[in-house]
C-alpha cells in the first residue's frame, strides 16, 4: 500500500507499532551488554581466585539472560508482523482493526517462542558463551 494512501490514523498506528518494535529491540541489545558484562566479572574473579564454581555460576545468568532475549526477539517478530500487516505490506494481511495491536494473532512458525530461541542471530551469541564456560570449567 503506498504511502500516500495511508491515512493519518494509520501512520499513527505504525508508530505506535514502531516504537514498541524499537523498546524491544532496544532490551534485546541491553541484556546482550548485561550477558558479556557480568559474565566477563564473573570470570575475572576466576581469574584472581582459580575458584571453577565462579565458571560454574557465570554459566547462570548466561542461560537466563539467553531465555530472555529470546523472548524480546519473540515479541519483536510478533509486532514486526503486525507492522507489516497494518502496512499492508504482506500477501495475505491479517484483518488488523485501527489502534489494535494484537501481537497474540501471531503463533507459530517464525514467531514461537522456541524457533527465536534457536535462531542464528541468538546462538551465536550465547552458545559460544556457554561453550567457552564449559571448556573453561574443565580444561582450565
Amino acid at each position: 500500500m503506498p504511502s500516500e494512501k495511508l491515512s493519518p490514523e494509520m501512520i499513527k498506528h505504525l508508530e505506535f507499532i514502531q516504537d514498541v518494535i524499537t523498546r524491544m529491540n532496544t532490551n534485546s541489545f541491553q541484556i546482550k551488554g548485561w550477558t558479556i558484562t557480568i559474565a566477563s566479572a564473573i570470570l575475572a574473579l576466576y581469574a584472581s581466585t582459580k575458584n571453577h564454581n565462579f565458571v560454574l555460576v557465570a554459566i547462570l545468568p548466561v542461560l537466563i539472560f539467553w531465555f530472555l532475549d529470546a523472548y524480546y526477539l519473540t515479541q519483536e517478530r510478533k509486532f514486526r508482523g503486525l507492522y507489516n500487516d497494518v502496512a499492508g505490506v504482506t500477501e495475505n494481511p491479517k484483518e488488523i482493526k485501527l489502534f489494535a495491536i494484537r501481537p497474540d494473532l501471531y503463533t507459530g512458525g517464525k514467531y514461537s517462542y522456541w524457533n527465536v530461541f534457536g535462531s542464528t542471530t541468538i546462538l551465536r551469541l550465547y552458545l559460544p558463551m556457554v561453550l567457552i564456560l564449559i571448556g573453561i570449567y574443565f580444561f582450565l
